[in-house]
């Protein structure tokens, strides 16, 4: 497996996200990874490298800038909450990780899909919003909620949410209003997952209720998960 630093800019933003593929020929399907509201570490570029083993080209971006890490949930809120606030910033962001991927030599540009945790769940589902040429969006424990939502027609890409029953930041009334925005924007092929008994974070080992409290991992939800999204990838990409 090869893996290396991959620099690239957003308006006066300097990015550093990190690719992950196999060494043999040909061009392959591509997938983003969005990082959580930490930055970009060890958790999204050891799913980069999982992706890769499966036999993907994944970039796991940066979506913060300079590879930025929080350290806590203040700095958390005040980075996400920032971009969050300016949706088309962050829309921009997600867009120039793509264009990257994209224009990798090993990608086959014309499929390529994201997936995203927690904050990064958020971030692809702006990015399907956007009518991005992305074959998929994979929300895993994702904040549903938007500041614009999905026009009739703009969402090109295969939705999966998967999400926690127990997640405060992703309550039942926000799973149904992100489903009668899916509606209202004629989404051809969406769907939301609720594994039970389970709260944020869940497919994060490293989530331990420390941090924050309601955010833990469950082996079960991270195992069916990963499934449910390697399930959607093998169609959309097929």
């Amino acid at each position: 497996m090869q893996t290396r630093d991959v620099d690239y800019r957003c308006g006066d933003a300097d990015l550093r996200g990190y690719l992950a593929f196999n060494a043999a020929g040909g061009t392959r399907p591509g997938v983003l990874v969005f990082h959580e509201g930490l930055g970009l570490g060890a958790f999204a570029m050891e799913r980069a490298r999982k992706l890769a083993e499966a036999g993907y080209v994944a970039l796991a971006a940066d979506m913060f800038g300079a590879r930025r890490q929080a350290t806590n949930l203040q700095e958390v809120a005040t980075v996400v909450g920032g971009l969050r606030a300016e949706p088309l910033v962050l829309r921009a962001r997600a867009r120039a990780a793509l264009e990257t991927l994209s224009a990798l030599p090993e990608v086959d540009a014309g499929r390529c899909v994201a997936i995203g945790y927690c904050f990064g769940g958020s971030v692809v589902l702006e990015l399907a919003r956007d009518g991005a040429d992305i074959r998929a969006a994979v929300s895993f424990h994702g904040v549903l909620t938007t500041k614009l939502p999905a026009a009739a027609g703009a969402v090109k890409a295969s939705v999966l949410v998967l999400t926690g029953a127990e997640d405060p930041l992703a309550p039942p009334d926000q799973v149904a209003a992100f489903a009668d925005e899916m509606r209202a924007a004629g989404v051809a092929d969406w769907q939301v997952v609720s594994y039970g008994n389970t709260l944020h974070g869940f497919a994060n080992p490293a989530a331990d209720g420390s941090m924050m409290r309601t955010a833990l991992y469950n082996v079960q939800s991270d195992r069916r998960s990963w499934a449910a999204m390697h399930g959607l990838l093998a169609e959309v990409l097929a």
